[in-house]
């Protein structure tokens, strides 16, 4: 069909309509009645009308273009596919999972892990070398929920991205964590055995330099993803309880300099930006500079105190895919009542 009129301007969808013969209009409205109304499928279709079966695919997309069949998606309750858009458009992620909770991380923590759960099994991919923070409630409760996939082994390695010793009864959870996750996608675990803040920048250094260590962080080059929590400046009670943290002399420092958040104890400003401080040389885990290398960055947090951290690493560009709850989303995209239209 000439896209153009006969003067040479474009043809609108009426002029295209106009240009199609009542018959062919007939038989398409017939075509897409059957296909869209009454389920039948195109080879049946075919037949009845007794037309080949191309020509019955050719008139149901020409159908559409004409505006004779409109399709129409009605997110059920609790998706908020335009939330998501809306978010995601905001701040240049890939992709944004809204779920339908709100409140404070005990009330959230349970949502956003199971939601964080499915998230993974449906996009993590043959061959993925994944990295995960493992001092997050979140990520615990994420890896939890997980279900294995038929199959067997369909993720290369789980990989620590921070120091992973810490007090005896924590350091459980974080060895649960990693190991669970391993089972649940027949990866090789590949445990960071050292602790994920020390004294200085000289024993950091020293640490580094063991062949164990090193090879964890040799492995970070290579990851296709990473999973993790974002911190606030008040540290989570798992952290808190880990002794992973800095010294409250130190937070104030933090604080002082504007820090609201952090991601595997790398803190940053309200804008994202990376506080360069003396701080970063005592933390065991991976760089800045090799964690914004890893091609997807997946962030799960939410509940009213990690907002300013949230959206923060948003604007840093620390993550680009988000997973977090309805009360933070709202703010996010500048609708605090998330009734507004």
């Amino acid at each position: 069909m000439n896209p153009h009129s006969r003067t040479g301007q474009p043809m609108t969808r009426r002029t295209t309509r106009m240009a199609t013969s009542d018959e062919q209009l007939r038989l398409m409205t017939r075509i897409a009645r059957l296909y869209h109304e009454q389920g039948m499928r195109q080879p049946r279709i075919a037949e009845e009308l007794h037309i080949s079966q191309a020509r019955v695919s050719r008139l149901l997309a020409q159908a559409a273009k004409l505006g004779i069949v409109r399709t129409i998606v009605v997110p059920p309750d609790g998706v908020f596919a335009d939330l998501e858009e809306e978010i995601a458009a905001a701040y240049g992620l890939r992709d944004v999972v809204v779920v339908d909770v709100e409140g404070e991380a005990d009330t959230v923590i349970p949502a956003l892990g199971a939601a964080a759960a499915v998230y993974l099994e449906t996009t993590l991919m043959e061959g993925d070398r994944l990295g995960i923070s493992s001092w997050s409630a979140t990520l615990l409760a994420a890896v939890e929920a997980m279900r294995s996939r038929p199959g067997g082994r369909f993720l290369e390695e789980v990989v620590q991205l921070m120091g992973g010793v810490g007090e005896p009864q924590v350091q459980v959870q974080a060895t649960r964590l990693m190991g669970r996750l391993a089972e649940m996608t027949g990866a090789e675990p590949v445990f960071m055995s050292a602790p994920g803040l020390v004294a200085g920048a000289t024993v950091r250094d020293a640490i580094l330099a063991d062949p164990k260590v090193s090879s964890v962080a040799a492995a970070w080059k290579n990851l296709t993803l990473a999973i993790v929590g974002i911190g606030s400046l008040e540290p989570s009670p798992l952290l808190r309880r880990s002794g992973n943290i800095f010294a409250l002399d130190d937070q104030e420092k933090l604080r002082s300099l504007g820090a609201v958040g952090d991601i595997c104890l790398h803190f940053f400003d309200e804008n994202g930006t990376l506080l360069d401080t003396d701080l970063n040389d005592r933390v065991i885990g991976i760089t800045p500079d090799a964690y914004r290398a890893v091609p997807r960055r997946i962030g799960v947090a939410g509940g009213d105190r990690k907002y300013a951290a949230i959206r923060a690493a948003l604007l840093g560009g620390w993550i680009d895919v988000l997973i977090t709850d309805l009360g933070v989303a709202g703010r996010l995209a500048g609708r605090p009542d998330r009734h507004a239209p």
